[in-house]
């Protein structure tokens, strides 16, 4: 991270050098903004949050076949639709059930939904005192997704005030993590909706209350460069930071570009750090996360979704991965990542520089699903047992050791089993942290931390976190072998803490 005490600060074409943080706005470009964005430590410090995605799909009624989050586009068919196109048999399936389930699309069309998004059971207090029980620190829920429907008090008139759950759920989402001591972020997935509803439009009127639904004053295919379409975009998202006034912005989506889209992308994310730069005295409290590899990743937090880092990254960066295998609940659906994998996926980012968030499907009624609350038990264990060296602790000189080799950036998640030799570090306080990545049958060899190897202290004390079990351990010119121990409270990871003098 960058130095908050000495900063530089683009102004009008010049570099100055201050003793203290600068007030001067930040100019709406990427090179100001990447001279002046800093990651706040609450964030790299929690390591662990979590993503809520709920909206209109949620309710879709049980059995229907898998769409992943584009129920609303699939429905319609597959002309000009949003991924609709890759997978035709699938998006015909789909077609076909909500005929049978639900009425031609003339008569029961995505709008019908709404009324069945009931939320009757929704509490955000008691979900977000769970989700800090399992060790989460932040979340982060939906604010607005592909349907183009706001999940808050919006001017937008689709919105979850007056109609479907007709409740505030940003207020209360808001509420309930100020309450218990987390940071509050959201998500807007809004930039992809006017191409999300392409083959929904023939079966709407012009001008009518669902014609602003279906986003039918912009082009499906050349929006990107209509400005209407990008300042419509900015206002509603400037409505959220305003509102709601959020620790985290995370557009997950592409936005409006300095070539054809008036600069009102850069221009959102400028004024939003600029915003929290004032009201802290010129220190950045707030986090801004998108997932364009091709931008400078010193200007943002890179939202590395369902991807992963072969190396250690000079910025911190978000892992982001869905516990339900379809991002919106669908009854029925499975993740196929594996829990072991997954919980040491979340080491191995961690080690890396990554945080972790993790994707809640919460049914209609507002629940988290019984298969969920199985991998969020598993974090709770994770967290719980090996605290010590996940919170607050960054990374060592290398990342670790083993035979899986990760591979990098976004679409590259790992699926493949960790096993003992998988060893993960950080570092903390002076102390090492050694994680193995999967419970050890044998004999632990950390070759990183071998006689004469990477450590420039001798090692005084090995133990294993959250056991009081005595660790047997020696120093070889091969490495620090570790009798492998009794105890092992995480199911799916050890933890070692490695005190040096």
């Amino acid at each position: 991270m960058k130095n908050l005490m000495i900063k530089r600060v683009v102004c009008a074409g010049s570099i100055l050098l201050t003793g203290m943080v600068s007030l001067a706005e930040i100019e709406p470009t990427w090179e100001s903004l990447a001279a002046n964005y800093d990651v706040p430590d609450w964030f790299v410090d929690g390591k662990l949050g979590v993503w809520f995605h709920w909206g209109i799909p949620s309710s879709i009624k049980d059995g229907r076949p898998h769409d992943g989050s584009h129920y609303g586009a699939w429905m319609y068919g597959t002309e000009g639709q949003l991924s609709a196109a890759k997978h035709p048999e699938a998006v015909q399936k789909l077609t076909d059930w909500h005929d049978k389930t639900y009425g031609p699309h003339a008569e029961f069309g995505y709008e019908d939904l709404i009324p069945e998004f009931t939320a009757k059971n929704w509490d955000p207090d008691a979900l977000v005192r769970e989700v800090k029980d399992v060790g989460a620190r932040f979340i982060m829920p939906v604010a607005c997704h592909h349907d183009n429907f706001d999940m808050y008090d919006s001017s937008h008139p689709w919105n979850s005030v007056d109609m479907g759950p007709k409740r505030d759920t940003l207020k209360e989402w808001k509420a309930a993590a100020r309450k218990h001591g987390l940071k509050f972020g959201v998500s807007t997935h809004l930039y992809w909706s006017p191409r999300f509803f392409n083959s929904a439009r023939k079966y709407q009127d012009e001008g009518t209350l669902e014609s602003k639904l279906f986003n039918m004053d912009y082009s499906p295919k050349s929006y990107s460069s209509q400005d209407s379409w990008n300042e419509h975009w900015y206002a509603r998202c400037w409505e959220i930071i305003e509102k709601y006034d959020p620790d985290m912005f995370n557009n997950d989506s592409p936005y409006p570009t300095i070539k054809s889209g008036e600069s009102l992308g850069i221009k959102l994310f400028t004024d939003y750090v600029n915003k929290d730069q004032k009201e802290n005295n010129g220190k950045q409290d707030v986090v801004l996360s998108f997932k364009d590899s091709k931008a400078n990743k010193a200007a943002f937090t890179y939202n590395m979704e369902r991807g992963s880092a072969a190396q250690i990254e000079p910025e911190p960066w978000m892992w982001a991965t869905d516990l339900s295998g379809t991002w919106f609940y669908r009854n029925g659906a499975s993740n196929r990542m594996r829990i072991p994998v997954m919980v040491g996926n979340a080491i191995d980012a961690i080690s890396k520089n990554g945080v972790v968030m993790l994707n809640i499907a919460l049914t209609g009624e507002g629940t988290i699903p019984d298969n969920q609350m199985e991998y969020l038990n598993a974090f709770r264990d994770l967290m719980h047992v090996n605290g010590e060296g996940i919170y607050n602790s960054r990374p060592w000189k290398v990342f670790g050791e083993g035979p899986l080799v990760i591979k990098d950036g976004r679409g590259n998640e790992n699926n493949a089993p960790w096993c003992q030799h998988d060893i993960r570090f950080t570092t903390k306080d002076g102390n090492l942290y050694a994680f193995v990545l999967a419970p050890p049958t044998e004999d632990i060899v950390i070759k990183t931390l071998a006689k004469g190897g990477l450590l420039e202290k001798a090692i005084a004390a090995v133990s294993l976190m959250g056991s009081d079990e005595k660790i047997r351990w020696k120093q070889t010119d091969e490495g620090l072998v570790i009798k492998c121990p009794k105890a092992q409270l995480c199911p799916h990871v050890i933890g070692f803490k490695v005190v040096l003098n």
